[in-house]
């Protein structure tokens, strides 16, 4: 389908540009959300009539998407979500979340500006892409984690192992799975609690003959 474009998009083109896109893609979003028109000579004059108008408003919304960029470019948010030992997230961050934790920091989006092609599944910090307009793109930081102390850990690029996550930041030997086993304690040293070698079992009944 040829279509006229009614802003910048992407890897399509200009505003004003007409390109030919499938049919689902025009059908399923460029059309719905206004940013196409179909190209037929009647949407051509309609779009000619009315490309002052749509320009102006254009450079209206990227000068307050500018705005925001210069508050939200490079930030990070924390996300706190349960994971096993290995980091898999029980469950998954999509676009939903990361629009819902930038609402409730003050950041207005829609689901449609998150550039994330398949949710996050795993604990750790990662960048993703937010288009406030379409000619303004900013990179935000997710930190995700299992607790807060476990985030400030990763945000100083700390990278976490199995026995850390689980027994706290102040893991000590003692408290690794593998010190309920020691073989020292088992079975003594030569300096201490030693079992008497065989030479000094000698020297003892030479002494006693």
């Amino acid at each position: 389908m040829e279509i006229i474009l009614l802003e910048r998009i992407p890897r399509l083109g200009q505003m004003g540009d007409v390109v030919k896109v499938k049919d689902g893609f025009a059908r399923n979003f460029l059309l719905p959300q206004g940013k196409a028109l179909r190209a037929n000579a009647a949407n051509k004059k309609k779009f000619e009539s009315q490309r002052a108008d749509l320009e102006a408003r254009n450079l209206e919304q990227r000068k307050e998407a500018e705005g925001v960029a210069e508050k939200l470019d490079g930030k990070t948010f924390v996300a706190i979500r349960s994971a096993a030992e290995t980091g898999q997230l029980y469950g998954s961050v999509s676009p939903r979340d990361i629009v819902q934790t930038l609402n409730e920091e003050g950041f207005k989006i829609g689901r449609n500006q998150v550039e994330l092609n398949q949710p996050i599944k795993t604990i750790g910090i990662t960048n993703v892409a937010i288009a406030l307009h379409p000619e303004v793109i900013v990179t935000i930081s997710l930190n995700i984690a299992r607790s807060d102390d476990e985030a400030e850990r990763q945000a100083r690029g700390e990278t976490l192992d199995s026995a850390e996550a689980i027994y706290g930041e102040d893991v000590n030997e003692s408290a690794r799975p593998e010190a309920f086993f020691d073989p020292e304690a088992e079975y003594g040293t030569e300096e201490e609690g030693a079992p008497a070698s065989e030479e000094t079992g000698g020297d003892e009944a030479d002494e006693s003959a």
